[in-house]
Parts: C-alpha cells; sequence; structure tokens
C-alpha cells in the first residue's frame, strides 16, 4: 500500500544517528524499541509502507506471546484470535495438544495476520521514540567495501538510502547498524554475509480462504504431505484459523537434501488443498488470495553476524527455528539481543571495549540457541529419508505422551527445571551433540546452554 506524500518531511541529503535498523519487520522493530526504549537515537528504515503483505503463517506461538507481552503490547492482540495448541494430523489419525505450562512462557497463541501485525509493533518503536522512514531503502553501506576498524573488522559506516517515489537519495551516518531486512538480506550481503549452503532452508507457500471454522481452538498441522508419487516428504501442511472469517493455509519443507530441491511447492499447495479435511472447506472456490512464497534460512546459517559496526539479526542471519520453521519468535528475540549488544558497545569508552560489546551478541546467540539448532539440523538430515518420516510420525500419533514430548521441543519450550520425561531426553540429545562435536574437534563456546 503506497502512503501518500506529504506525510512525512522531505529526506534529508545527509542524516547522522546513533544506530540505523535496516528493516522494520519484526526483527527490526523490535530491535529499535529496545534501542529507543533506553533513550538511544535510532533511525529504523523500512523500503515499503505499512501495513503490507508478508508472506507467512500467521501464527504466534508461545514463545513469541512473550516477547509481544515484555515490550507491552500483548493487549494490542484483544481482537485477535487466540487459540490454546496444536492439533497434529497424520496417516488417519488426529491428536489435539495444548501449549504445555511452561515457568517462562504463556500456555497459548494468538493468531494474526503480518499485514495488521508488522504495523502494530513498528508503530510502537516509534512511539518508544524510535524515527522511522517508510518507503525507504537501505541499498548499500556507507562506507565503500575495503573500510575496516583498528581491528580489522569490516565496516558499514551507516547507508545509502532511497526513496524511489520521491526520488532522493540519503547518506544515513551510523556509529553502529543493525541488519534485519528479511530472508533475501540484500544489504547483509553487501557487507559480506552468505548462508551455509550445508545449513538446512526451508520453502513455503501460503494463501487465505474462507472457511466456516475460521475460530477454531487449535491451529493444525498435518505431518503426512506427499510428493506426486506419493511419498512422504520433510515438512508439514498447515491450517490455521484466524477468526476473521479466513484460514492461513500453507505448506513448509525443511531440508538440505538436493534430490528435495526440485519439489514444485505450488503443486503441493495444490494437492494439499484438495485433501484437506472436508470440515474445513477450503477449495478454490473459496481461496481469498493467489498463494504466496518464499525461501526460508535457517539455524544461524548466515555468517558472519558480526562485523566492526553492525550486527545480522532475525531472518538476515539465518536465524528460523529449523525444527518448525518458525521466525517471527526469533526474530523479536535476536533484534532484542542486538539491541542489547549494540548498547554496550555504545557506552564503551574505547574501541576495544566496543568491539567486546558488539562481540557479546554472538556470544548470547551461541548460548541461547546453537545448541538447540544443531540438534534441530541433525533433526532434518534424519526426516529427509522418507521411510524414516513416516515411521517416526506414524509411532509418534498412536503415543500421545511421545507427541506433546515432541512438541515441546520442536517448539523450543523445554524446561530447563526439570530432569524427566522428555525435558530429560532434550538433555540427552544436548549431551549426544556436545561429545559428537568433541570427537569432532568443536569446542563449545563457555556456557553453552543445557536447555
Amino acid at each position: 500500500m503506497a502512503k501518500p506524500e506529504g506525510l512525512d518531511p522531505p529526506r534529508p541529503r545527509q542524516y547522522s544517528c546513533d544506530v540505523l535498523v535496516v528493516g522494520g519487520g519484526p526483527t527490526g522493530s523490535a530491535a529499535s524499541y529496545w534501542l529507543a526504549s533506553e533513550g538511544i537515537d535510532v533511525l529504523c528504515v523500512e523500503k515499503k509502507h505499512f501495513p503490507r503483505e508478508k508472506t507467512c503463517g500467521d501464527g504466534l506461538t508461545p514463545r513469541s506471546v512473550r516477547q509481544l507481552r515484555d515490550m507491552g503490547l500483548e493487549s494490542a492482540l484483544a481482537e485477535s484470535h487466540r487459540y490454546e495448541g496444536l492439533r497434529s494430523v497424520a496417516f488417519g489419525r488426529e491428536l489435539e495438544m495444548q501449549w504445555p505450562r511452561h515457568p517462562d512462557f504463556p500456555s497459548y497463541g494468538y493468531t494474526i495476520t503480518r499485514f495488521n501485525l508488522d504495523q502494530i509493533v513498528n508503530e510502537h518503536a516509534a512511539k518508544a521514540g524510535a524515527v522511522v522512514w517508510q518507503g525507504a531503502e537501505a541499498v548499500e553501506p556507507l562506507s565503500p567495501p575495503h573500510s575496516v576498524t583498528a581491528l580489522g573488522a569490516r565496516r558499514a559506516g551507516g547507508a545509502v538510502v532511497i526513496d524511489k517515489e520521491r526520488d532522493t537519495r540519503t547518506d544515513v551516518r551510523a556509529r553502529y547498524v543493525i541488519v534485519a531486512d528479511g530472508s533475501l538480506s540484500r544489504f547483509g550481503r553487501s557487507l559480506g554475509s552468505l548462508r551455509d549452503r550445508a545449513y538446512p532452508q526451508g520453502m513455503a507457500i501460503r494463501g487465505y480462504f474462507r472457511s466456516p471454522r475460521h475460530d477454531d481452538a487449535y491451529i493444525e498441522s498435518h505431518l503426512d504431505i506427499r510428493d506426486r508419487s506419493g511419498k512422504v516428504v520433510p515438512g508439514y501442511g498447515w491450517i490455521f484459523p484466524l477468526g476473521d472469517g479466513r484460514v492461513n493455509v500453507g505448506i513448509g519443507l525443511l531440508s538440505t537434501s538436493e534430490r528435495w530441491k526440485g519439489l514444485n511447492t505450488t503443486k503441493l499447495m495444490e494437492e494439499f488443498v484438495a485433501f484437506a479435511p472436508r470440515s474445513w472447506c477450503i477449495s478454490p472456490a473459496t481461496a481469498c488470495s493467489v498463494p504466496t512464497g518464499g525461501r526460508l534460512p535457517m539455524g544461524l546459517s548466515v555468517r558472519p553476524r558480526v562485523g566492526g559496526d553492525f550486527l545480522l539479526a532475525g531472518d538476515a542471519a539465518g536465524a528460523i527455528n529449523p525444527f518448525n520453521g518458525e521466525g517471527i519468535a526469533y526474530g523479536w528475540e535476536t533484534g532484542r539481543i542486538a539491541a542489547r549488544a549494540v548498547t554496550r558497545a555504545l557506552a564503551s569508552e574505547s574501541e576495544a571495549a566496543a568491539a567486546a560489546g558488539l562481540a557479546s551478541y554472538e556470544a548470547e546467540l551461541e548460548r541461547e540457541y546453537a545448541r538447540y539448532y544443531a540438534i534441530a539440523r541433525a533433526f532434518v538430515k534424519v526426516i529427509e529419508d522418507p521411510r524414516i518420516m513416516r515411521s517416526l510420525v506414524a509411532a509418534g500419533m498412536v503415543v500421545p505422551p511421545a507427541m506433546r514430548g515432541v512438541l515441546r521441543i520442536m517448539a523450543n519450550l523445554n524446561r530447563r527445571d526439570r530432569r524427566v520425561g522428555f525435558d530429560a531426553l532434550y538433555r540427552g540429545l544436548v549431551k549426544l551433540s556436545e561429545a559428537r562435536d568433541s570427537h569432532l574437534g568443536y569446542s563449545a563456546p563457555a556456557g553453552w546452554p543445557q536447555r
């Protein structure tokens, strides 16, 4: 949606700030909010105008709700659809599972379109004091490619920001830059960051449909989606009720293997819609939109994530959870972590101390996610074999406690304070992962979590 001219002051040719945030989606808006809340001079540039469409499942898990609550935004979801858990469907069986009780996260979630959600969070950042430019794209770093700090790290210096509608260019000078421009991250690539192709990458496609079950109490996940030959593929189909007469319907694939990269997600989507439970009443006749898709870099697959004066966060850092393709919670979380690191750097009195402040970002990512994501990546490799995928899902569907435990692990809701059941199993997987790395000569950072 184009924003009418004249609502914002003209873009200046030169602009200076303490922190430039590239991207106004979940990650960039969260980083901007937390920085502005500390009284830091932050500019957030977003190349589109809010509200705008975004390909997503539109489901907020308990991890996401926790971040919204911490930003003081849960009340903004009062009109959104609240749901209680997940319904898994596979091989003729279905199992309803409520979100588990957890001391740090709520036991419910919400569904809300990104068309509405991203504007809510971005406006919240602006109310906290962040300057927001919409319709403004950071096209390249301000510093030349060979610019480095005294410690030899690549510098951004800020960014060249283009407003195509006004045909203006602004040189934005910033002490620090947080790169949060999404999964393609053109700005991140211009700084030399690349995705490790050995890591899993997801593919997703979604559309909206009218449905009488639009206010169902559970989001639904189908674990037996198949290709044209009838083989189960590594991924899932979803039907997420939005509470407004519509449901979000989509397909997500999780893979590192070349053999799955030729799959046509549009065809899989058509087949999923055709064979979905009739009670949802989804069909081409009830479609509200043309399905759209995208690629999802996962498991902290993008490096480097820290430069001399910049950090990559959210999808731009490949922070999506490989277990389930969830990205919003990790966008908000890594945006918050990035804001903390930049705040430390700004408070430093020497270049070495500032570099250590930025480096704390990478250390915190490692502590919070690295071991969990290592296990998730191993899981993705296992389920790429259709026979194993089918056996695991079929077995899990007849053992409800097992599926509930798997849900807790896949949603990253493991309990640190418990040593029984699937929390104990997960701790065992952590130990196995550590032992494997030790055998291969890898060393985990100090303080690697026992989640």
